[in-house]
């Protein structure tokens, strides 16, 4: 406990100093293909190029926070109208043609890079999820809110890069524990460091080969 309450404060502030040169370094190199990706979705489909969601943030045992997150648009326009909040399914007949493509090289969460400068979110972390499904899962799978608890939710991270979009409960309850593996991976600086560096690394693997979903 002792060396947890050393090390935790110190892993924090290493990791919001990554978090703001990584975001700003990813913003400036990537910054060509935004206005390409932005013309792409435009042509193939109606409706604006970001989507903003509603997830939960950083939290604490009394208090729930929200932000909004931002994405390129990878559904048609007003996709959950009728439907209301659900989960996506394979070969999901409301995923555009070139959102197909931005799910699968992860380019669609470029714009979650303004969410990490604005200090809502990290570049690793839990994966933020939306207030709709948080009460069903809170009651259905145990220690779910803890999982966010004094962490920021990233981009991608430790479940992100071990499985895909959740299409059910199951894949959220086998998504916690991996969040929990990031969270004990903080009590000490070299694990943590070693466990930044292999989803940095999973996460390249996947954007090149193109294996998001």
């Amino acid at each position: 406990m002792y060396m947890f309450s050393l090390t935790q404060p110190l892993i924090h502030s290493v990791k919001r100093s990554i978090d703001i040169l990584g975001a700003l370094a990813g913003l400036i190199v990537l910054s060509p293909v935004l206005p390409i990706v932005a013309l792409a979705i435009k042509a193939t489909s109606p409706g604006p190029v970001i989507y903003r969601q509603w997830r939960v943030g950083k939290s604490t045992p009394e208090q729930v926070n929200l932000f909004e997150m931002f994405k390129f648009r990878t559904m048609v326009q007003n996709a959950e109208v009728q439907s209301g909040a659900v989960w996506a399914t394979e070969n999901d007949p409301r995923i555009t043609r070139i959102g197909r493509f931005l799910r699968k090289t992860r380019l669609d969460e470029i714009p979650q890079l303004v969410n990490v400068l604005k200090g809502e979110m990290s570049l690793i972390g839990p994966r933020p999820e939306r207030p709709a499904f948080y009460s069903n899962l809170e009651e259905k799978i145990p220690f779910f809110t803890e999982r966010t608890y004094g962490i920021l939710p990233g981009i991608t991270g430790l479940a992100q890069i071990s499985q895909g979009y959740d299409t059910c409960i199951d894949d959220v309850r086998r998504k916690v524990a991996f969040d929990h593996s990031y969270s004990l991976s903080m009590y000490s600086f070299k694990s943590w460091l070693l466990m930044d560096m292999k989803i940095i690394g999973k996460t390249l693997l996947v954007m090149v080969c193109g294996k998001g979903q």
